[in-house]
């Protein structure tokens, strides 16, 4: 090993260690989070590649295979099913279509699951900042039957109902009610995972949402009459689950009419001064995707991967810089980054890909570094244990040699930009990036996006409180 590698390992080793015990210091400056809107039942099936080539088979591998690469991004029958799973497999990449078929629903609870966890990107972030972080944590659920209030995990997590005419906060395992079991069907992979002629480059999930009520980002009378109420409580806000919109709905509904409720929403976080991250997901319809690009003026800070930035690239006009963050390009997706800046006004873009996360600011400070430092901990440490229950298996992930094969674009921010520790002082904008720490073999890949970007957005503010 190069003499200069063994002593940038021991400078981000350093690092590391130093960004987990200042953050977890700061993290009980933060009073209150509220996550938004979509909380499910996350159904993990972990794939058996003769049983899954058996499925095939029996629903027609020829055709399945031919929707393979023109994927119809929902779920209709079978082969569209089957089609989806492939299409993850084969590029590696996670995906999620909405079932539209009962019988295809009735299947997929008939095919089963390994195990069950609380889901949806609010309910995931719920579980991690109350339940790990023990930040008090405010979550919207659209429906709490009790297989899902019993995947809440204990601590200071609240749901707000309405008792004898009162509003209250209580725990989500008090108030159970009757209703909808809000079920995502997750298929997991692992790297080099083989099925017919298709080998995995990388591990990574498929999933078929069978969940009526986040597909149309439901919002809770408690949220739609008292939401400045449950806003005062907290110091910031996560809004996420806006991917699935529709272009319009058999009520007569649109997504413009549901995002004008979450718009007036955010201008009552503006008015308090709460900061609010947006965490993205990819978002099919070219129309809502527009929309929401319009309305990242209203957050503080947005959380994407390359696949997302680069859908993003394309809705603002750049396919030649989208191709070129799809192939992950670090300068192209810092250009894209600063581009999407430059058109929506947003404060702090949080980018996170295999390897390696960045941030760009419009303001300066260590704290931006060493908040993704902690995510990078944080998400190494559910790659390892599946889900994190306590704050020992993130101190765990120091363990965990960091990404040698980031260290070349380390050393060309470097030359590049005059980077140190992880740092490009841009004058009027910050880039911080750092490379992560890489779980060999993931025992699980469902919610690391999730925890990676909370886990970094609520890092930061703790830091610079």
């Amino acid at each position: 090993m190069k003499e200069s590698y063994k002593e940038t390992i021991r400078t981000w080793k350093g690092m590391y260690v130093n960004a987990f015990e200042r953050t977890i210091n700061a993290l009980p400056e933060v009073e209150g989070v509220l996550v938004a809107y979509n909380t499910n039942i996350d159904a993990i099936k972990y794939l058996n590649g003769e049983e899954l080539e058996m499925a095939v088979e029996n629903a027609g591998k020829e055709e399945i295979f031919g929707l393979v690469d023109n994927p119809p991004e929902r779920i209709t029958s079978l082969k569209d099913l089957f089609a989806g799973i492939l299409r993850s497999i084969k590029y590696g990449k996670a995906a999620e279509w909405f079932v539209e078929s009962g019988e295809v629903r009735g299947y997929l609870r008939e095919w089963g699951w390994d195990e069950l966890r609380i889901g949806g990107q609010a309910g995931i972030m719920a579980n991690l900042l109350g339940g790990v972080y023990r930040i008090p944590t405010i979550v919207h659920v659209p429906q709490n039957p009790p297989l899902q209030a019993n995947l809440f995990v204990d601590g200071p997590i609240y749901f707000p109902i309405f008792e004898n005419g009162e509003f209250k906060l209580v725990h989500p395992k008090m108030a159970t009610e009757e209703g909808n079991e809000l079920i995502h069907y997750i298929y997991e992979f692992p790297r080099g995972f083989k099925v017919f002629d298709i080998e995995a480059p990388r591990e990574n999930r498929f999933i078929a949402n069978a969940d009526d009520y986040n597909a149309r980002v439901y919002m809770r009378r408690e949220f739609r009459e008292h939401f400045k109420r449950i806003a005062e409580r907290v110091d910031l806000a996560i809004i996420s689950g806006l991917q699935v919109l529709k272009e319009h709905y058999l009520d007569g509904t649109t997504y413009r009419d549901i995002l004008q409720r979450v718009e007036a929403q955010l201008n009552v976080l503006n008015r308090l001064n709460i900061e609010s991250h947006f965490e993205f997901a990819y978002t099919p319809n070219e129309k809502v995707r527009e929309a929401l690009i319009n309305m990242l003026n209203k957050f503080t800070s947005v959380g994407l991967n390359e696949v997302e930035l680069a859908s993003l690239m394309r809705i603002i006009g750049d396919d030649t810089l989208a191709e070129e963050v799809l192939h992950g390009d670090v300068f192209a997706s810092i250009d894209a980054m600063h581009l999407l800046m430059d058109e929506t006004g947003i404060k702090r873009i949080h980018f996170h890909t295999y390897g390696y996360y960045m941030a760009l600011t419009q303001y300066h400070g260590e704290e931006v570094r060493d908040a993704l430092l902690f995510a990078a901990l944080a998400a190494a440490g559910k790659a390892m244990h599946g889900d994190l229950q306590n704050l020992n298996q993130v101190r765990d992930a120091l363990s965990i040699p960091t990404n040698e094969r980031a260290f070349p674009m380390v050393e060309s921010l470097e030359r590049e930009f005059n980077m140190e520790r992880g740092i490009i002082d841009m004058t009027d904008r910050q880039l911080a990036f750092i490379p992560t720490k890489i779980v060999s073999s993931p025992k699980s890949t469902v919610g690391i996006g999730d925890t990676i970007s909370s886990s970094a957005f609520v890092g930061e503010f703790a830091l610079r409180r």
